[in-house]
């Protein structure tokens, strides 16, 4: 009798001990309302890959398929993700996958019925916006679907119709939905502006980015075989089958443009869009304005008309020797391939002759190129005009149903130098007849003569100078006088201006709103170095933080450089109080915080991510501007030096820049990056406090803000400076003054003591601190009133030229 009990207690205590167990082999599919995970290792434990990947574990469900927080490398930023539950992660959907978070980020089911995400500083970074339709509990699905159900179990909410670059067996691809690639296997971002795979009424098309978006693969109703063994087509919506026969387990769009099937975990069963398209039709496979044959082997066209990007990387593609510009189509011609292909399906014209075709693509300005495509006992075709010129597959003759030949758009070389020699001769002549006729007048030729010399040198120069845009790589569209005269309805609509620009609002023939800086002014060389710094530091290059330089204009005197239109305008209109209504439009923490990180990408790109680095020189909130949804761009590169990557200091002979934002180093006239950072450091004071760094309407002894910045550092009184016009701000005001750390550290008046702009986005992030031990004074000699670049000796600038091109 006395054995009964421990019998019963052992098995009890096995049932506990076996539950335990399994409860850690397997994690739970469901959830209820008013479930909150929080990202860190003492809330989730993490699972760990060989690859250094790592994912915290909210749901799971037969060791298949799980859902939870997952990050590679570092680990600095997160998704909430649904994966593959194996050793090599697989990435099948997220959440958040353009705004990861960071540790200790929350996940909350609310109670409401809604599923949260949230970011560190509480900010919300993605939401099922479900709180009206009586959610009741989320499970993940044996298939891999986030659903939410209601009371009746029927389904409220699910990931399967929110897909990002995958498909899962038994998910749909809707009308209106896409597919669109990460820009890689380590970076999730998606790569919006290159490929994706879209479902029209029409069928199943793959598009790669231009304007408009170009179809490189097309299947009208989805009557292609490999495309029929996997997927069906009806009721408006493309399903993934699944094929127990070759366990596909997942399809995916990829940063190259390729559809591939896979079988657990990463290996590639089925690539469906190459069996019809071939390697070569990939739009980017060598890459734009490129040739490519049978053998992969990538060339350009016209040896004399473009050029390899990289010799080394023909892949890379070409660029026009010389670029295009909308001018008559008298300085433009073709150059005419055959048995040169093209990725586009969708004609711009039916039935027309090639000339038709040729002309409707010259009296077009964003034409590069017209394809046109014409059967053997005809003359009349499709024709294709095209906006982005991309990979062209050489095909053999007779290969295609029909003919095709491609004619690229080229510029002329313009017969200038001609004129200027023919033009240059004839005053050679004068000046001699007057020579010899008038010997009594040598003042008046030594006067003669030097006009002479000096406009020759001038031509000269500037035929250098065309010369030299010529050969810069990847530049935009040039575009003429009179195009942007009629955009801007003859310079009508002013933006701003500033001591050497003004900038007015467009709007191209295609509806494209534009800025329009018309640099000026009576220093004709310092404008001309303005235009060609600008041209040289942001002519080719593109990134999310800098404004987008489109195009430019050079005639005779007039210098004129085209950016994307920013809304919204310049920072300093949002952040300093001027009165009246104007508080109810100042802006919060949080969009605050995100323009600072904004800028502080931009000039970290600028400085680190280049092969020659560049120094802006003149940061400040009037060059800072702020597209429609507040995303923050560094603009005006108009005093910006390239400088060499091995070269760590530069020695500059005159000053450049804004009173007030220039570091204490110009008086040595050598300079680093670190000014940029100094100059970051004020603007970011400035956002902070909502006043500008010297403003007069304050009692004197608060006129320069860096001087009341030093002494409330000193006094402890750092929250008497936060922006006391805005509530937000006042209501963060500890985070703030935190923030005011990196103002310090930004402010070293020894410049080798100052931050790296990638080491203040790691702080900004909250991967590392700010440096302990700095020096809080920051007052240094006062630097000469301007802002363009100038002798030591020069005089103040007024303030129409302090407030800088808007």
């Amino acid at each position: 009798m006395m054995r009964t009990p421990c019998i019963c207690s052992f098995l009890f205590g096995f049932f506990l001990i076996f539950s335990s167990i399994a409860a850690q082999l397997d994690y739970v599919s469901n959830a209820n309302l008013s479930s909150t995970w929080t990202n860190n290792e003492s809330s989730i434990p993490s699972s760990n890959s060989p690859d250094g990947s790592r994912i915290r574990i909210i749901l799971s469900v037969k060791y298949r398929f799980a859902c939870g927080f997952f990050c590679n490398g570092t680990c600095t930023s997160f998704l909430f993700a649904i994966l593959f539950n194996t050793n090599d992660h697989v990435i099948l959907w997220s959440a958040n996958r353009d705004n990861p978070v960071r540790e200790s980020a929350i996940l909350n089911f609310t109670a409401a019925g809604e599923l949260v995400l949230q970011d560190v500083d509480g900010s919300t970074v993605w939401t099922t916006n479900t709180t009206e339709k009586s959610v009741a509990f989320m499970n993940l699905t044996d298939k891999g679907n986030l659903m939410l159900f209601d009371n009746t179990k029927s389904m409220v909410w699910q990931s399967f119709d929110h897909p990002t670059d995958c498909l899962l067996p038994g998910q749909k691809l809707f009308q209106g939905q896409k597919l669109i690639p990460s820009v890689s296997s380590t970076n999730w971002t998606a790569q919006k502006d290159s490929y994706s795979l879209q479902l029209t009424h029409e069928g199943l098309f793959a598009y790669v980015g231009s304007n408009p978006p170009q179809v490189y693969f097309p299947s009208f109703g989805i009557d292609i075989d490999m495309i029929n063994s996997y997927f069906k087509f009806f009721n408006g919506s493309l399903s993934f089958v699944d094929s127990m026969q070759y366990s596909l387990q997942y399809v995916k769009l990829m940063p190259d443009g390729h559809l591939k099937g896979f079988t657990v975990p990463d290996s590639v069963w089925a690539d469906f869009l190459t069996g019809d398209l071939g390697e070569c039709s990939y739009p980017l496979t060598c890459g734009r304005n490129s040739i490519c044959s049978a053998e992969r082997q990538c060339t350009c066209p016209g040896i004399d008309s473009f050029r390899a990007v990289n010799d080394r990387k023909p892949n890379m593609g070409c660029f026009p020797v010389t670029p295009l510009t909308c001018n008559a189509t008298h300085d433009q011609h073709f150059i005419e391939l055959t048995n040169i292909a093209y990725i586009n399906n969708i004609a711009d014209m039916e039935d027309v002759d090639i000339e038709i075709c040729k002309q409707a693509c010259l009296k077009k300005c964003s034409c590069k190129a017209a394809v046109f495509e014409y059967g053997s006992n005809t003359t009349s075709g499709r024709c294709y005009l095209l906006s982005e010129l991309f990979t062209m597959p050489s095909v053999e003759a007779g290969v295609l149903p029909y003919n095709i030949l491609t004619h690229i758009k080229v510029q002329n070389v313009t017969s200038s130098s001609m004129n200027v020699t023919s033009s240059s001769s004839s005053r050679n002549l004068v000046a001699t007849v007057l020579g010899y006729t008038i010997g009594s007048f040598v003042l008046l030729i030594v006067v003669v003569g030097f006009i002479m010399f000096a406009v020759r040198k001038e031509k000269t120069n500037s035929e250098m100078e065309e010369e030299h845009l010529d050969q810069v790589p990847g530049m935009p569209i040039r575009f003429s006088y009179e195009q942007l005269k009629t955009a801007t309805q003859n310079f009508s609509k002013k933006l701003g201006e500033g001591g050497f620009a003004s900038v007015f609002k467009g709007t191209l023939e295609d509806g494209l709103q534009i800025a329009v800086k018309h640099l000026q002014g009576d220093v004709y060389v310092h404008v001309k170095k303005s235009f060609m710094a600008e041209v040289e530091s942001i002519g080719s290059i593109h990134h999310v933080n800098l404004v987008q330089l489109k195009g430019f204009s050079a005639w005779k005197s007039e210098r004129l450089l085209v950016y994307e239109f920013m809304s919204n305008g310049s920072l300093d209109q949002w952040i300093y109080y001027s009165g009246g209504d104007h508080q109810k439009h100042l802006l919060g923490w949080e969009c605050r915080k995100k323009i600072i990180l904004d800028i502080a990408k931009g000039l970290a790109y600028l400085h680190e991510e280049r092969s020659q680095k560049i120094i802006h020189l003149d940061i400040k909130p009037q060059n800072i501007l702020l597209d429609s949804n507040f995303n923050a761009k560094v603009s005006d590169f108009g005093l910006s030096k390239l400088i060499d990557r091995n070269q760590s200091r530069q020695v500059m002979t005159t000053m450049r820049g804004t009173f007030g934002y220039m570091a204490p180093e110009w008086l040595s006239s050598v300079i680093t990056e670190k000014v940029d950072v100094y100059s970051f450091g004020i603007v970011l004071l400035e956002i902070l406090c909502g006043r500008k760094n010297l403003d007069r309407s304050q009692p004197e002894e608060s006129w320069h803000l860096l001087g009341v910045f030093q002494r409330c550092w000193e006094q402890g009184t750092l929250l008497d400076i936060v922006d006391r016009y805005s509530e937000d701000m006042q209501l963060h005001a500890t985070e703030v003054t935190e923030m005011m750390k990196v103002v310090s550290w930004c402010l070293q008046t020894d410049f080798t003591r100052r931050p790296s702009m990638s080491t203040v986005i790691k702080v900004l992030e909250g991967v590392i601190s700010v440096e302990s031990n700095l020096d809080y004074n920051f007052s240094c000699p006062r630097l000469q009133e301007t802002t363009f670049e100038h002798d030591k000796s020069s005089k103040p600038a007024c303030d129409s030229i302090l407030s800088g091109p808007r």
